[in-house]
Formats: structure tokens, C-alpha cells, sequence
């Protein structure tokens, strides 16, 4: 792409490229600033190909803006961020944000941009009315009375959150709660956002916007002698809240200034714009004894904001219910979490199980870390965007209050597989029992013996799904006689007898991911390598997955890590690939075993 200026063309540098990459780095680093995180990179070069002037695009925000010592009398800031916002324009962004040093204050104002935060050592500039716009929407709801404003992050929602909340709504007649509309956490934000609004319609008297957000979700409310008297709104974020990830570090001689620099900003903007939007008179937020950012940024609340409260916070914490998570456990993780939370904490963990089965090296087969095994139409980033894809619906799945609702969901769930992954099927199956056990799961979650509620729910929510089609065993293959094989629906009619008795507490002794695949592949009649190579062959797959088992446990015990196998193993996967047998079912069960571990333990 060029644009004609001068003797110069405005052309943009592929920073995918190591070539470019590291041109454009020297060229910052030769003007005191470094390359960051960028969507396009534009640069204006001489003659002899060396960078005058470059200035970069992320989202919505230009950065790393620089021109070369001996041209900085010649101009060309302004064709190069004229050249972004146009083609910023073709994206469909009309607002643009910039921060900059407060001595380049002139330079963008000449070029259509104004001031919304200062610091000492930064500026937030916007070319537009974005910020106003969403000053505008604040407005219309303002209330009567004495108002309070909480931002959350809510990563997830917990306890500790909610005592937040109910506190601060004791001490004002609305209580207005902002999100920080931030992605790349565990939790999206639409999940922040509807964790959120359920504790919301639980515990408060709310009168949020209920054109703003899903309200697909619904849960009992709770008794109304539990719920607080102030009137609670729930607002949209903005992409005006600054945080790290969108906050540049690029022209701050020391990184140590960053963070500083943020908050006031952070500060300056809430203070010139929000809380006058909002007639908010105080800011609550917890105290923060063990992060120290956190608890500057606190501080610097204190002394720029007219009125701050702190509530005392709880012993509860999302990092401790993030680092449950991780662990794979259900138990301890809700235990600091409301029940509205808990669909989300369950469609982590079923994520967690297919990024699990996912990651595991050297499956003979499948797709993985290492190879496509026998697939030739998915690879590892197709399964990425398949897995994605189905995140929003677990919550849905765990909640559906009828079989036909969830039905509906499981249709529009493979729906939103095949569209993310180009029309593959990766995790049909996945959908059907992972989809299955969540909605009997999540309304027994706190049962005495979970696993017998899973066994009998799980068979009866089968029946009621599918009814008479059971009988007919579903699949049939002719290779050395009729031979009757039990597919996903007939295994769910037995309430996963299998897999209760034999893998999961295989999987739980410690055995790893890749020898509860093996011990899947030994004792399940696979139909999807049935249908690939026929029920014979099928019947030798079982047979060559139990002795490489064997020999694997007598690797295992002498050393070798859990998760890779031995030669004989690497050569079966070679084989597999070759032959094109796949046990995507065995997958999906060890996927489904890893996720009843979670929720169980």
C-alpha cells in the first residue's frame, strides 16, 4: 500500500517479516524508543531504503510514532498519520486514540486531535468523539441522589466481588458497576459481563440496561430479605479505561515509569470525564494488602479523586479461584464464588479438558502439538478455533432448563464449530457429551455422591432426548458378521459405565493424559475408527493400543515423562497417520474424562 508524498512513498513494513522487523527496530531504537505490539506498521523511507519516519497502528490507537534526526525539519508526521487515519477508515474505525509525550501536544492538535488525559509524562489524545459519545450514554443514567461508581475486573466474579459491591451499595442511594472492558483474560469480557449481571439480578434491586447485554442466562432469584436496598446499574466498559494492554510503554525512557503513568492517566480521564458524566461523588474499591501496583494505584485514587472509600476486602481473591482452575478443580474454585458464577467456572474447566486432550503429544492418529496424525483436512489451529468457538455455549448448556433447549444448543454449538473451522468437524462429539454431563452436573453440583447423580442424570436426560432411537444400537458394521457397537448415545445411556469405572479412576491415579488415551483406545469400540477402516481392523487397533500400553507402563516406571512415548509409540503414530485411522472417539472421552475429573475432585 503507498502513498505518493514528496520524492517519498508511505509504504507499509510486514513486521511479520525478521527482515523488517528488525529494520524498524533499529530504526526506534536509534530515536530512543522501543517496537510494540502493532496490527500495521507504515514508514516513509529515502533513496538508499533507510526509515525517515514510521508510525504504527494497533487497534484503534497509533504508536511508536518517529522521524529520523536529519529529517525532522521536513514534515512528515503529518502525512504519515494522515495515511493511518485513512486507512484506519477503510477498517471501519473513525475514532482514533494516541499517546504521546506533553511536548508533542501542538504537532497532534494540528492534525485534529485533543487532549483527554494528561500526566506528567504522557497524553491520551482521541481524533473524534468516541469518548463524548460514551460520556453521552452515561448520562442517560444518571439518578437522583447520592451516586458511587466500582470498576471490576471481575476475572471472575466472586465473593470477595460481591461483598464489594454490597458494601458500597449500602453507603449510596445508586451504585453504578463498570467492567474493564479488557479481552485476553480467562474470562472474556461478555463472560465478565454476564457473571456480573447474574449476581446482579440475584442480590440487588437493579436497574441496569438491559438492551446492552445478553440476559440469555437466567438463574432463581434469591429471597428478597437478602437483597440490597440501593439500586445498582450495570454499564457498558469502554476501550477508555487504560490498562497494559493498551497503554504503550514505547516512548518512557524506563519501563518503571509505566505503570505510574497509566494510573494517573487512568485517573485523569475518570476524573475530567466519567464521574461528571455520571454525577458520581465517590469511587469505592477494596483494599489491597499483597499486590503492590494494586495497591498504588489506590493511593494515587486517594490523591487525585475527591472521594474514595476503601471496603475492607474479603480473604477471597480471583487469582486463588484462577489458580483452582488451573489445577482442574471445580470444588475449591466455587467454593469462593457465588452460584451465578458457577456455569462460567464449568465451561472454563470443559475448555480447560479440550485444550488438554488438544495439547497432548504424540497421539496415534489424532491432531496434537506434533503432528495432524491421520487428519488431512484440520490441524492444530483448526482444533484452536473449534474449541473457541464452543466456549459460549457451555454456560448456556449448563443452565438449559429443558431437553429441548438443549438440544437447540448443541445444534447451534456445531453450528458455530463448522463456521469457525471452514466446515470441519472437530468436536461434534465433544458438543454431545461434554454438553450433556454440564446440564446434568450444574444443578447437582453440590450432591454427596456426585458421581451416582452424573451415572443416573446422564442416562435419563439421554431418554428424554432421544427416546425410542436408543434401541437401535446406532451403528451397525459388516466386516466379519452384523457386529452391534455402541456409539456416543448408547455410552450415555449407560451413564458412562466405562469411563466411571475404569478411566477416570486410571486417569486419576496419575497415569496422564496420553496412557488414559491408550487405556480408552483398549476397551472402546471406536466409531470413528470403525467407520474409517472397518470393525476388524478396529478390533486390531484395541489390540495394538493395549500392548503399546503395556510396554509404555514399564517405560513410565523406569523414568520416562508421562506424556511421551517410547520409539515403539512414535512408530504406531507414524503408522496410524499412514493408514488414516483415527480415534477421534477415544478423544472425546478422554476430553470428557479430564473434564468429570475437574468437576468431582
Amino acid at each position: 500500500m503507498m502513498q505518493s508524498y514528496r520524492e517519498h512513498n508511505i509504504q507499509e513494513l510486514p513486521l511479520s517479516s525478521p527482515f523488517f522487523r528488525q529494520k524498524v527496530e533499529r530504526f526506534l531504537g536509534e530515536n530512543g524508543l522501543r517496537l510494540e505490539v502493532l496490527d500495521v506498521y507504515c514508514a516513509i523511507e529515502n533513496d538508499a531504503g533507510e526509515i525517515l519516519a514510521g508510525a504504527g497502528l494497533y487497534r484503534d490507537i497509533i504508536k511508536c510514532i518517529a522521524v529520523a534526526q536529519q529529517a525532522r525539519s521536513e514534515g512528515l508526521v503529518a502525512p504519515l498519520v494522515s495515511h493511518l487515519i485513512s486507512l484506519a477508515a477503510s477498517r471501519g474505525m473513525s475514532e482514533l486514540k494516541l499517546f504521546t509525550k506533553p511536548e508533542n501536544e501542538a504537532v497532534f492538535e494540528s492534525l485534529g486531535f485533543h487532549v483527554l488525559a494528561r500526566a506528567p509524562k504522557a497524553l491520551l489524545m482521541e481524533k473524534g468523539r468516541g469518548l463524548e459519545k460514551y460520556c453521552d450514554y452515561l448520562r442517560s443514567f444518571r439518578r437522583e441522589g447520592r451516586s458511587g461508581v466500582v470498576v471490576m475486573n471481575a476475572n471472575p466474579f466472586t465473593l470477595g466481588h460481591l461483598y464489594l459491591l454490597q458494601q458500597a451499595a449500602s453507603q449510596v442511594d445508586t451504585l453504578y458497576v463498570i467492567p474493564v472492558k479488557e479481552e485476553g483474560q480467562r474470562f472474556s469480557y461478555s463472560e465478565r459481563v454476564s457473571m456480573i449481571r447474574k449476581a446482579e439480578e440475584n442480590y440487588f434491586l437493579c436497574s441496569s440496561p438491559k438492551n446492552q447485554f445478553s440476559s440469555a442466562l437466567t438463574v432463581p432469584n434469591c429471597p428478597k430479605n437478602q437483597l440490597s436496598s440501593a439500586t445498582l446499574i450495570l454499564l457498558e466498559g469502554s476501550e477508555y479505561q487504560i490498562s497494559a494492554a493498551t497503554f504503550p510503554t514505547y516512548f518512557l525512557k524506563n519501563l518503571s515509569d509505566a505503570a505510574e503513568t497509566q494510573m494517573r492517566l487512568d485517573l485523569d480521564l475518570y476524573t475530567r470525564w466519567i464521574a461528571p458524566a455520571l454525577n458520581a461523588s465517590v469511587r469505592f474499591v477494596g483494599t489491597e494488602p499483597t499486590d503492590a501496583l494494586t495497591a498504588q494505584y489506590n493511593a494515587f485514587m486517594k490523591e487525585l479523586l475527591p472521594q474514595v472509600v476503601e471496603i475492607p476486602r474479603t480473604q477471597v481473591s480471583a487469582s486463588a479461584v484462577r489458580a483452582a482452575l488451573e489445577r482442574g478443580c471445580f470444588r475449591e474454585a466455587s467454593a469462593l464464588c457465588p452460584s451465578s458464577t458457577w456455569p462460567y467456572l464449568l465451561a472454563d474447566l470443559a475448555n480447560r479438558a479440550l485444550q488438554l486432550e488438544l495439547d497432548t503429544p504424540g497421539k496415534p492418529g489424532l491432531v496434537g502439538p506434533d503432528s495432524c496424525g491421520a487428519h488431512r483436512d484440520m490441524d492444530y489451529n483448526t482444533m484452536q478455533r473449534g474449541i473457541a468457538a464452543l466456549r459460549p455455549f457451555w454456560p448456556r448448556m449448563a443452565l438449559a432448563s429443558s431437553p429441548e433447549e438443549l438440544r437447540k444448543l448443541g445444534i447451534q454449538a456445531e453450528s458455530a464449530m463448522l463456521s469457525a473451522t471452514g466446515g470441519v468437524n472437530t468436536h461434534r462429539g465433544a458438543i454431545f457429551c461434554i454438553g450433556l454431563v454440564l446440564n446434568v452436573f450444574y444443578p447437582n453440583a453440590q450432591s454427596a455422591d456426585i458421581q451416582e447423580v452424573l451415572r443416573r442424570g446422564v442416562h435419563a436426560q439421554v431418554h428424554r432426548l432421544y427416546g425410542k432411537s436408543l434401541s437401535d444400537r446406532e451403528l451397525r458394521e459388516s466386516a466379519s458378521g452384523a457386529k452391534d457397537v455402541k456409539g456416543a448415545k448408547a455410552m450415555a445411556d449407560e451413564g458412562y459405565r466405562l469411563l466411571f469405572e475404569d478411566w477416570l479412576p486410571y486417569y486419576a491415579s496419575g497415569a496422564g493424559e496420553l496412557k488414559t488415551l491408550l487405556r480408552i483406545m483398549c476397551t472402546l469400540d471406536d466409531t470413528c475408527v470403525i467407520k474409517r477402516v472397518g470393525y476388524d481392523r478396529a478390533q486390531e487397533v484395541k489390540q495394538e493400543a493395549s500392548a503399546i500400553l503395556e510396554a509404555e507402563e514399564n517405560n513410565f516406571s523406569q523414568g520416562f515423562a508421562k506424556n511421551h512415548f517410547s520409539s515403539a509409540g512414535r512408530e504406531l503414530c507414524k503408522q496410524y497417520a499412514a493408514e488414516g485411522i483415527s480415534p477421534g472417539g477415544a478423544a472425546d472421552m478422554l476430553a470428557l474424562t479430564i473434564f468429570i475429573h475437574s468437576i468431582i475432585i
